[in-house]
Formats: structure tokens, C-alpha cells, sequence
């Protein structure tokens, strides 16, 4: 019987297994790769579209299962890799091989949008995939001291060297001024510090660009969309209403610049108390609210806990330093949310990609 085996009859048992967020099978995503059929033993790749996908383990099951039930397969090695698809965006302005830029903004300060892309960014990063944190929040430049980063590398020629922490490469004014030195800039000066962490910057090839943004819907924004085509943006909002308010004037913005909306994080949302009640300390649904009156994806509630501001304060991120605690889990799982939907949007016809992105 094993000497009948054929790729084919291998490759008709994957394509009835499906991809659980884009709604294909693995065989028409052209995610099967390497297949090879030894005697009784077949072996092959999926290529998955993002290291963080969420679905992975479902994934990697279905398919085991789907080549054991071919009549004479007796084993299965299996391995599962990716390649992040691009946006398919042009950025003929940047130099560099970024393919998805993902903003994180709030209508205003205090909500911890620097806190949730630091760890978002630290998350995809610790799951496989290249990115680089690039904090835009020129007036508050925070991410140095969440990252533990002190410095950057010396520059290569008219190059500046990201910092690498945690997996991934990061730039920041926080590391081109002296310490508690202030930053008074105007529009023009904005516009040109963005586009020179762009284009001045040696990022090498990056799968997601994190931009850390300034708070409100001012001018760096909308330097930022038009200097480097956005995949998407991330709003951060806090459950109270007047939160709510700012942070629906961000998400405006970024739709009057013609920006995708990844999806509203509600931040802060709760706080668990030692005997088991949970306390609402800013109010309660107001993210949930936010993205039902907008029609945009609710991507999660961040629970309050001291370590998250433990680790910004000590230069170790909570996904890093309590990885199993509720907020970690709760900001891994959003990072895969993310990476799904940036695939779901590359692959499913936005963009108009084709289907077979990998040579």
C-alpha cells in the first residue's frame, strides 16, 4: 500500500483542511511546502502567515490528521514555518523592506499606549517575527526606559543603528537627547524628526513596523500617514467616558487619512482584588462601546497590575517578566490578533495581493 503513496492523495487530504481565519484550505494559501513522501512516511512544511498566529495549534492538528487518515500513511513529521505576507502598500519614500506598519494611538495621554506597544511589539517578537519599535512619541519618548536602553549602536556611514532589545530593533528620541532634556519643537521640525527615523534609520527587513505615537490627532500623525503607508492603526482607550471621547477623535483621524483601524484596546480595564471581586475603577465597556458605535474590532481588556508598571519602571516588559499573569495573556492574545488581521487583510483581497506571495 505505501508504494502508492502520492503527493497527490497527501495534498487532496490538506485541501480539505482549513485556514481558520482566512477561510481558505493550506493547499489553495499555498502553505504546504517541502512535501516529501518516504515509504510509509510523509513529511512536509505549512508556511503559516504569521509567527504569532493565533491558530497555529489548530492548524498543526487538522493537517496531522488529515495525512494519517490517507490509507498507508503511517507516520507524519511536520513542521511548522512563516512568512509574513506584505501589505502590499508602496513605500517608495522609505528605503526599506518594511511589510506591515502598524501606529498605536490614543485621542489623548495617560492611557498607556506606550506600555501596550512596547509589549505588543516584545510580543510578536518573541514568537519569530523581525520588528522594529519605532517611538514616534517625540515630546514623551518613553520606550527607552521600558526596553532597558540606554544607548544606541554607533552608526553605520549616514546611517543610525536601531537598538535591539528583547528580539527586536528599536528607535527613539529618548536616545538622541540628554536625559530630562526638553523637546520644543514645532510642526515642521515633527515632520522632519519622523521622516528621519524613517528613511535615516538602518532597519534592515522588518515583518511589522511598531509606531509608538504622540497622544492626540496633531501633526504627527499625520506626518507619519503620509511619510509611510499604514497597514493599520490601534486605538488605546481607558473605560471612561471622557477617554472614550478623545479616543474616538483619534480613530476619526486616522479614517479621515484613509488608515485602516486594527481595533480599539480597552486599557486599565479592571483591577482583580485579592478575595476574588473585581473592581471597576475607571467605569466598565467603554472600549467595547467604542468599537460597536464605530463598527471597528473590540481587540481586548487590559487588566491593571503592578507589574506592568513594574516592568516599564525596570526596563523589563510584563509579556517578558510574568509571562503566564492575565495582562501578559491578555496582550500576547492581542498581538496575534493583530498579526492575524494584518494577514487576513494582505491575503484576502484588500490590497490585491496575490494569493502565492512567496517565491
Amino acid at each position: 500500500m505505501a508504494d502508492k503513496l502520492t503527493k497527490e492523495s497527501i495534498l487532496a487530504a490538506l485541501s480539505k483542511v482549513q485556514e481558520p481565519e482566512l477561510h481558505q484550505d493550506l493547499v489553495t494559501l499555498n502553505m504546504i511546502r517541502n512535501l516529501e513522501i518516504s515509504g510509509d512516511k510523509v513529511s512536509f512544511v505549512v508556511m503559516l502567515t504569521t509567527p504569532a498566529c493565533p491558530l497555529r495549534g489548530q492548524i498543526e492538528k487538522e493537517a496531522r490528521q488529515a495525512v494519517l487518515a490517507v490509507p498507508g500513511v503511517k507516520s507524519v513529521e511536520m513542521r511548522l514555518e512563516s512568512d509574513v505576507p506584505n501589505d502590499g502598500r508602496m513605500r517608495g519614500l522609505v528605503n526599506m523592506p518594511i511589510r506591515n506598519a502598524i501606529a498605536v494611538g490614543s485621542g489623548k495621554g495617560g492611557v498607556g499606549k506606550s506600555t501596550i506597544a512596547v509589549n505588543i511589539a516584545v510580543a510578536l517578537a518573541k514568537s519569530g517575527a523581525r520588528v522594529g519599535l519605532m517611538d514616534a512619541d517625540i515630546y514623551g519618548p518613553n520606550t527607552p526606559t521600558m526596553l532597558g536602553v540606554e544607548k544606541l549602536p554607533p552608526p553605520v556611514g549616514n546611517k543610525l543603528v536601531p537598538a535591539q532589545a528583547y528580539g527586536l530593533k528599536m528607535i527613539s528620541m529618548g536616545l538622541l537627547v540628554k536625559p530630562g532634556q526638553p523637546l520644543i519643537w514645532r510642526g515642521p521640525m515633527l515632520n522632519s524628526a519622523i521622516r528621519q527615523f524613517l528613511g535615516d534609520v538602518e532597519w534592515g527587513e522588518l515583518d511589522y513596523l511598531i509606531v509608538d505615537l504622540p497622544p492626540g490627532t496633531g501633526d504627527a500623525a499625520l506626518s507619519l500617514a503620509q511619510a509611510l503607508p499604514l497597514s493599520g492603526a490601534i486605538i488605546v482607550t481607558l473605560p471612561q467616558l471622557v477617554s472614550l471621547e478623545d479616543a474616538s477623535r483619534g480613530l476619526q483621524m486616522f479614517r479621515t487619512l484613509e488608515v485602516p483601524i486594527l481595533g480599539v484596546i480597552e486599557n486599565m480595564s479592571y483591577l482583580d482584588l485579592p478575595d476574588g471581586t473585581r473592581m471597576d475603577i475607571f467605569g466598565s465597556g467603554g472600549g467595547e462601546q467604542l468599537a460597536q458605535a464605530t463598527q471597528t474590532p473590540f481587540l481586548g481588556k487590559i487588566p491593571i497590575d503592578q507589574n506592568v508598571r513594574i516592568g516599564g519602571d525596570s526596563g523589563k516588559p510584563v509579556v517578558v517578566s510574568h509571562p503566564d499573569s492575565p495582562v501578559a495573556l491578555a496582550l500576547t492574545e492581542i498581538a496575534q490578533k493583530v498579526a492575524a488581521q494584518i494577514s487576513i487583510a494582505a491575503l484576502g483581497g484588500k490590497n490585491e495581493l496575490p494569493i502565492n506571495i512567496v517565491e
